[in-house]
């Protein structure tokens, strides 16, 4: 007995200082993915919950942010996604692939245009173009952009081919230049050419 309550004190030590340290970083992603803070606090919970439930499964010394993701990404994708509607269709033909960013890159070189422009300007104009996107777009661009993780890292956590992870922030990319043209002219980041 008294041995039964040292490994599930020693477990909940170790669930408490490698799990809880990103949990805000999860209800910023969940925030994104439920659209609403009760349905993310909800989420978030239910992550941790499955997380504390299979901690014998985590391997010491591997990403537990990434793990605490998938599990979460899952959750959302069985549960919440399932119950509030079926996926929607997007027609992105006619979205420019590279303006809003290019722009963004000529004004003001660095690595990633996509990751400056969301540090300048991420305001509710900006997350409520994130959250219109369409739920696969949606999460990729929110584990990529928002929360930095790298395409191998975004395909184990959505359980995604890594070629559907780069065609599907492709097409998010596109889909948020063009929600967003608008509000970058308006605010002073790039000029509009055709006027």
């Amino acid at each position: 007995m008294a041995d039964s309550k040292a490994k599930e004190s020693r477990k909940r030590k170790a669930f408490e200082a490698e799990a809880l340290p990103h949990m805000d970083a999860l209800l910023r992603t969940a925030l994104r993915m439920a659209k609403n803070q009760n349905d993310a606090e909800d989420l978030v919970q239910e992550a941790f919950v499955k997380a504390y439930r299979f901690w014998d499964k985590f391997e010491a010394g591997s990403n537990c942010r990434a793990w605490l993701f998938r599990i979460m990404t899952n959750i959302f994708i069985n549960d919440y996604r399932s119950k509030s509607r079926s996926p929607v269709s997007v027609n992105v033909d006619e979205i420019d692939d590279s303006f809003l960013y290019g722009q963004l890159a000529a004004n003001a070189p660095v690595d990633n245009p996509e990751r400056q422009m969301f540090a300048k300007i991420f305001d509710d104009d900006v997350k409520k173009a994130i959250e219109e996107l369409p739920d696969d777009f949606r999460l990729v661009v929110v584990l990529s952009f928002l929360e930095g993780f790298s395409y191998q890292e975004i395909a184990e956590i959505a359980d995604l081919q890594l070629g559907t992870v780069k065609s599907r922030l492709h097409r998010g990319r596109k889909l948020l230049q063009k929600a967003l043209f608008e509000y970058a002219v308006k605010n002073g980041y790039i000029k509009d050419a055709t006027k």
